[in-house]
């Protein structure tokens, strides 16, 4: 157990992660609200965003840019020192996931201002009820 200990402290990150997963779950299964679970959804993006940058972090890296003293590209160097630099492809995927993230919770909140328009509440239990008349 001693030796699980480091373990979990070193990884914090990912510790918070997966509790703001299952914060942004809850909410979206949990609560009746629509608001609520839209809210849910975006605290759950949230945390996987989080998460695909953290794993694209490497300590004492830098930039993919390679430079030579002529200040051309060196496609060798790339090859031979490949572990010194970061890995750009989750920052760039996670930018693409962060408008889908706004565009969906945009889509959301205005689908949830015409259902208040429409029905007067938010509500699941309501809005099923009122549905089903």
């Amino acid at each position: 157990m001693t030796d699980l200990l480091p373990l979990i402290v070193a990884k914090y990150n990912y510790w918070l992660y997966v509790i703001l997963m299952m914060i942004g779950l809850y909410a979206m299964i949990a609560k009746n609200n629509l608001i609520k679970k839209v809210v849910g959804m975006n605290i759950f993006q949230t945390a996987i965003i989080l998460f695909y940058v953290s794993i694209g972090y490497k300590k004492d890296a830098t930039i993919p840019i390679i430079q030579n003293a002529h200040g051309g590209h060196d496609a060798h160097a790339a090859v031979i020192h490949a572990i010194d630099y970061i890995n750009p492809l989750p920052h760039v995927l996670m930018l693409t996931a962060i408008v889908v993230s706004v565009a969906t919770f945009g889509v959301a909140m205005a689908l949830a201002v015409r259902i208040y328009q429409r029905y007067q509440t938010l509500e699941e239990d309501e809005l099923r009820m009122r549905l089903s008349e």
